[in-house]
């Protein structure tokens, strides 16, 4: 059994702009998963840069309320939506809301640097 605690994961400012703890990731967790689990904000007003992956992504939107955009197109999220990315789509989402929107990022497979671009 694996137990860890998302504050005890090390922030950092990701690829796309928003905070990340990288709460499982199979290269660095004693872990064989077909995917990686990261926890993310983005502060009022705040948005993440266009981006995409080359990976499946899957956010589960945790606190606040965005504006999610995949390609050309876009919705409004909040707590308790679940979004599919499909791979090589552009993406990114904005926090329309007052307080600081938190969502679950699943990447499957997982994450790489190498499989991130910024548009």
């Amino acid at each position: 059994m694996l137990i860890k605690s998302t504050q005890a994961c090390a922030p950092f400012i990701a690829n796309d702009g928003c905070r990340i703890r990288e709460v499982l990731h199979p290269s660095q967790d004693p872990v064989a998963l077909p995917y990686s689990l990261a926890f993310a904000e983005v502060d009022p007003g705040g948005s993440t840069f266009r981006h995409r992956l080359r990976q499946d992504e899957v956010y589960y939107l945790l606190e606040g309320e965005g504006r999610m955009h995949v390609d050309a197109s876009a919705r409004t999220v909040a707590a308790g939506d679940v979004v599919h990315i499909p791979g090589g789509a552009v993406q990114w989402i904005e926090n329309i809301g007052v307080q600081t929107l938190r969502f679950l990022a699943l990447v499957s497979p997982p994450w790489t640097a190498t499989d991130d671009e910024r548009l």
